[in-house]
């Protein structure tokens, strides 16, 4: 008897998904992270105020969670204005969703 063949399924996860995992990774991240609800629109410094860490570590915190896909930013004149990257995480989540489906 032939076996009938499923849905073709996600084999691995996308080089963003898992950049997008890493970001979710981090407790200093996952509080950078809240900072972007509501649709708030920080800078590098308001950021590193609000989460209690230095400069130098708001941007590196920032740039992974943008690789991660999970904020997006914008140059408005010298400053980089983050925001959340609604988009981004959405396609990440559906990938992942599509990944366990097939194993779990």
């Amino acid at each position: 008897m032939a076996k009938q063949a499923g849905p073709q399924l996600p084999a691995e996860l996308r080089t963003a998904t898992h950049d997008f995992l890493k970001a979710l990774s981090s407790p200093t991240r996952q509080r950078i992270m809240l900072l972007f609800a509501h649709g708030a629109e920080l800078s590098v410094n308001e950021v590193a105020e609000q989460a209690g860490i230095g400069q130098s570590t708001a941007s590196q915190q920032l740039d992974i969670l943008r690789r991660g896909a999970i904020v997006t930013s914008r140059r408005e004149g010298k400053t980089v204005l983050y925001r959340a990257d609604r988009e981004g995480a959405a396609e990440a989540l559906a990938d992942l969703q599509a990944y366990l489906k097939g194993c779990c």
